[in-house]
């Protein structure tokens, strides 16, 4: 298998697995703790937007290479492994779901940081 061919198995995998715990984060048989991570990274995977716009330089992709692998894997370990099996096997029928969480969650905080700044870099009274 060519370094192409595994690159595009392990993009696959990860793609099951983010929708994989987007299905464990709604199960109720999944423990708080991990519906939680589970969620998070899901809704953070599955948002149209990122964190860190990948226009900025380095760790614009960061966040796709390091961070949300990462995340998937600390997740996928807090789901009983029987369940993540079923989860994973549901997740190869369903679509990818987009995360309307995940984008109000980012948007949030771009616009908070945003008001931050403003503040922060607003001419004050002498």
């Amino acid at each position: 298998m060519s370094m192409l061919d595994a690159a595009k198995q392990w993009a696959r995998k990860i793609k099951r697995d983010v929708v994989a715990l987007w299905i464990a984060a709604r199960d109720p048989r999944v423990p708080w703790y991990a519906k939680a991570a589970a969620g998070a990274v899901a809704a953070y995977a599955l948002s149209p937007i990122d964190l860190i716009p990948d226009f900025i330089p380095i760790i614009g992709y960061l966040d796709d290479l390091l961070i949300v692998p990462v995340g998937i894997m600390l997740a996928v370990k807090l789901v009983p492994a029987d369940l993540m099996r079923e989860f994973r096997e549901e997740a190869m029928r369903r679509e990818k779901p987009v995360s309307k969480v995940g984008l109000a969650f980012t948007i949030a905080l771009w616009a908070l940081a945003a008001l931050g700044l403003t503040w922060l870099f607003w001419p004050k009274p002498a």
